[in-house]
Parts: structure tokens; C-alpha cells; sequence
């Protein structure tokens, strides 16, 4: 047999400066659609980063408001003056009476809106500060200026006549100045009441999601379930129901369980607890996958039958693993309760967003201190905890 020479097929060759050339077009093009999709995503999101320095005005009031947080109060001693003001025909309204030795005189008492007018206020705390506010006919009050009484008690202010509703007005002076001991806000007693709701809210959403959790878990442990068809079956289904309920997020929950069962710290416990059994729930099981098999081959010689198996080859591995991932668990509802507060959850979130919304900065300003404070000590402790535990 006559020995045959095979030959190699040919490699086509390609040019160093070509292959060069194609990869620098592959860049360009690689390039070009990244700058697409980054340019249409900053038309998309509205970015502006302008607007941080141009509208900064508009979060001056809160950063302001963080360094001193409404906290220490002292009761307010306070002297009243009106005098009422028509801005149309009618007569003059019958005021309250001004606190005693106080007076307010007005340069004129009708006119119309824009007219310029001198208030003369007498017989007030020397050196004091005060307000002057002008209230409508409906009993809404404008703040016009702010003023301090001289050693005799007085105070002279030209102001203009605002455009308000209705006809008959009222000019109010109010001078105020505290007296006796400091004594815990107002406020600091809410948002503290308010953030003991909110780490026992993250408590009892956690309870309820352990309980339900942990025979869950053992369901949705591969492991253990998929030794015959039904088992696999029942692991498929708890898993899946795990992966759905992940899924939704607290927020989307509180909505829903705020207008099932009202605006409230429930709805938030609600909340929580649903969105905690499928995370821990999925946590658990997946510590059960994971633990040494040893133990449970050789219990299962014995003859033990599978609630033994768990009992005495599977529990024993996971406990600590278990408290570790339900501490950590209860942190992240702390931190969570306060975001599900602003759609009715209940906790300090719902007294924050009443406190933004009304633009009480101060206020604000002492619930965002407790939520650091607390959720700090919260991280501490349970690091801590784990620790040990671990």
C-alpha cells in the first residue's frame, strides 16, 4: 500500500494591520452603544446635577434642622393684642380680649389689599421678641413680621395689607418668652413612643415569620425532600412560593395590607411577617441543604424514622445558624419599618412623612435622629449576638 502525504489544509491569513483594524471597529462600535444606552438612560432619568446646587435652598431648612432637633422644651409665657381690619364694607367684629396691659393700635382700620399699614403695639415684656401675624376671615394665619419690644413695651411696624379671603381681618401680635425648667419636647415624646411601635413592630413581623418559617424550611430543603416523587413535588411548591413572595417588596405589602385591614402598625406587622417567611424561609432551607450528611446516614441506620432524622441528625447542626439568620433578620425589619410607615405601616416612618409633609423640619429632624440611633444600636447588639452564637 502506497503511504499517502495528507496535507494540511491552508489557515487563511490574515494581515496583522487588518485583524488590528477589526478589533479597533469592534471597540468603536462596543463604544458607541454603550454611550447609547448611558445617553438614553440619563434622558430617561431626568438626571440634572445642576438642580443639586440650584434647588440646595430647598433641603437648607431640614440640614439646618439636624443640628438642632426639637428635644428640650421650656413652657412659653405668652402676651395676645389684636385689632381687627375691614377690607371691605361692614362693621367691625367683636375680638377676644387682648391679655391684660396689652394693647394693639392700628393707623387705620379699613382699606384695601396692598394699602400700607402701622401697627403700634404697647404694653408688652420689654426686649422681647414677638410675631405679627394677619388672619382672614376663615381663621388661617399669614406670619407678617417679626419684631422685639424696646424697654418700654412697645413696637411700631409698617406692613402692607395681604391679598387673603374674605373681608373681615384680624392683626395679632404675640409676644412669647419661656419660663421654668427644661422638660423633654412634645415631639421627643411622640417620635420615642413611635420608635418603641416600630422595633416592636420589626419584633412581632419577625415572631410570626420564625414560626411559620421553620417547618416551612424543612420542606424546602432539597435534601430532605427530594427522595420520592411526592417529596420533590412538595419541595418544588414551597420553594416557588418562597421565590414569590421575595419577590414583592414590604413597601408594595404595606399598601396592601393598610387598605385590608387599615392604616396601622398591623398592617405593617402584616408586612413584614409575609415578606420575612419566604426570606428566612429560604435562608433555612438552604442551611438544611448544606449540612453534613454523616449524622444522617448514620441515624437513618438505626431504623429512625424521619421526624427522628430531623430531631437528632438535623436540628442540632442549624440551631445556631437559625438564631444568627433571625437576629439578623430583626435588624433589617427595624431598618424596613421605618420605609413601610410612609404608606400607612405604622411606626416612626408614619409620623416622619406627617412631619415632612407639614414642613416641621425640627420635628423631622429628632425622628430622623431616633431611627439612626436606634438602628445603630441595633446593628451593634446584633452583630454582637451573632458572634456568639456563631
Amino acid at each position: 500500500m502506497r503511504n499517502q502525504t495528507v496535507t494540511p489544509k491552508a489557515i487563511p491569513h490574515i494581515h496583522p494591520g487588518r485583524r488590528s483594524l477589526i478589533r479597533s471597529w469592534q471597540f468603536l462600535m462596543l463604544l458607541l452603544a454603550i454611550l447609547l444606552i448611558y445617553g438614553y438612560g440619563w434622558r430617561v432619568t431626568q438626571i440634572n446635577m445642576g438642580e443639586l446646587f440650584t434647588k440646595a435652598h430647598l433641603i437648607r431648612p431640614l440640614l439646618s434642622s439636624l443640628v438642632r432637633p426639637d428635644l428640650l422644651t421650656r413652657d412659653q409665657e405668652v402676651q395676645v393684642a389684636r385689632a381687627p381690619f375691614l377690607t371691605g364694607e361692614g362693621e367691625l367684629p367683636t375680638l377676644p380680649p387682648s391679655t391684660e396691659g396689652t394693647s394693639l393700635n392700628l393707623s387705620r382700620t379699613r382699606g384695601r389689599i396692598g394699602d400700607r399699614l402701622v401697627v403700634r403695639g404697647q404694653g408688652f415684656r420689654p426686649n422681647t421678641e414677638g410675631v405679627l401675624w394677619w388672619e382672614n376671615q376663615i381663621g388661617q394665619r399669614l406670619p407678617m413680621r417679626r419684631f422685639k419690644t424696646d424697654e418700654q413695651g412697645r413696637f411700631t411696624l409698617e406692613i402692607a395689607v395681604p391679598q387673603t379671603p374674605g373681608v373681615e381681618h384680624v392683626v395679632i401680635a404675640e409676644v412669647s418668652w419661656p419660663v421654668g425648667p427644661l422638660k423633654p419636647s412634645e415631639t421627643l415624646k411622640i417620635v420615642t413612643e413611635r420608635m418603641i411601635e416600630t422595633v416592636f413592630l420589626a419584633l412581632m413581623g419577625t415572631t410570626i415569620a420564625v414560626v411559620v418559617a421553620v417547618p416551612l424550611s424543612f420542606l424546602g430543603a432539597r435534601n430532605l425532600m427530594a427522595r420520592n416523587p411526592v417529596g420533590f413535588t412538595i419541595y418544588l411548591i414551597t420553594r416557588t412560593v418562597f421565590n414569590i413572595a421575595r419577590s414583592i417588596e414590604p413597601l408594595i405589602m404595606a399598601t396592601v395590607f393598610a387598605v385590608w385591614v387599615g392604616i396601622g402598625p398591623f398592617a405593617g406587622v402584616l408586612a413584614l411577617g409575609v415578606h420575612s417567611i419566604a426570606a428566612l424561609g429560604k435562608l433555612y432551607s438552604e442551611q438544611i441543604e448544606s449540612i453534613d450528611p454523616g449524622p444522617i446516614e448514620a441515624v437513618m441506620a438505626t431504623g429512625a424514622t424521619p421526624l427522628q432524622v430531623v430531631r437528632y441528625a438535623v436540628i442540632p447542626q442549624i440551631v445556631p445558624q437559625f438564631i444568627a439568620f433571625t437576629i439578623y433578620r430583626w435588624d433589617i425589619n427595624v431598618r424596613m419599618s421605618t420605609v413601610i410607615g410612609f404608606v400607612g405601616g405604622g411606626g416612626i416612618g408614619f409620623i416622619l412623612m406627617q412631619y415632612i409633609n407639614l414642613l416641621q423640619w425640627r420635628q423631622a429632624a429628632t425622628a430622623v435622629w431616633a431611627i439612626t440611633l436606634v438602628v445603630a444600636l441595633m446593628d451593634y447588639a446584633s452583630a454582637v449576638i451573632r458572634e456568639k452564637v456563631i
